[in-house]
């Protein structure tokens, strides 16, 4: 039997790694590295440094290996296109698992934040259980970057009583948020914000968290929205990607 660990490395600050992560890192025979360009590959870089430090002198080996490039579609079919997407990361993890991992070896993926907010690394395991292959997984949980957002900016994500709402850029647009009053959007690079320019909200965002390279602006948000726009439009060119987050609360 192989065994694969996905292990939640947190939003990007080392002190951010659970001791399960650690203790899960050293018992790793081998780590899978993405490749997804080299506009991330700074991402590779923090899970080197992370290594480095948490597994020193560790006789774990690394295999590359590339990400299929997701063909772009709109909704309806942007859920037709991740299925496709998510095909060919089964084909490819079956063969790393074959080729890379030898019976009685673990495997291990060290996943940005947490494996089960917006990651894809489960649902893809899952189909190769479907599959056959006989591989067991275990998850281990990281500090989100939603966690981190509401740590950096000193704010609850829950109103009392209320409930917690994650969603995405795209369904913002979509009109999904508009009667909300306090929610909590990933993976926006539309900017989604601006459909509510004009409207009593304020804004907490960040991009980068935990590294270096945060970035933090709050306000109202009709003021800072021009900010953001330029601070994170500069952030990206400079650094070729970028992970950003942000909460939207309606004021009264």
């Amino acid at each position: 039997m192989r065994k694969i660990l996905v292990i939640g490395i947190g939003a990007g600050d080392p002190e951010y790694l659970t001791v399960q992560a650690i203790a899960a890192m050293r018992a790793a025979h081998v780590f899978f590295m993405p490749a997804k360009g080299e506009e991330k590959a700074g991402l590779n870089r923090v899970r080197l440094e992370f290594l480095q430090r948490f597994v020193p002198g560790g006789q774990y080996r690394l295999v590359d290996f590339t990400v299929p490039e997701r063909r772009k579609a709109e909704t309806p079919n942007y859920k037709d296109s991740i299925e496709e997407w998510r095909g060919k990361l089964e084909a490819a993890y079956l063969r790393l698992f074959a080729e890379e991992l030898a019976v009685g070896e673990t495997g291990a993926f060290l996943v940005w934040g947490d494996p089960a907010l917006y990651d894809g690394t489960l649902g893809i395991l899952a189909g190769i259980q479907i599959g056959g292959i006989a591989v067991a997984f275990e998850v281990i949980p990281g500090i989100s970057a939603v966690q981190s957002l509401a740590a950096r900016h000193r704010i609850a994500l829950n109103g009392v009583g209320e409930a917690m709402v994650v969603t995405t850029g795209r369904r913002v647009l979509a009109g999904e948020a508009d009667n909300l009053k306090r929610f909590v959007v990933m993976l926006d690079n539309e900017m989604a914000f601006r459909r509510f320019a004009g409207q009593p909200m304020r804004i907490y965002w960040g991009a980068y968290l935990g590294t270096s390279d945060e970035i933090l602006i709050a306000g109202d948000l009709s003021a800072v929205m021009d900010e953001i726009e330029r601070v994170r439009s500069a952030a990206q060119a400079q650094h070729g990607w970028i992970m950003d987050t942000y909460m939207l609360v309606r004021n009264g």
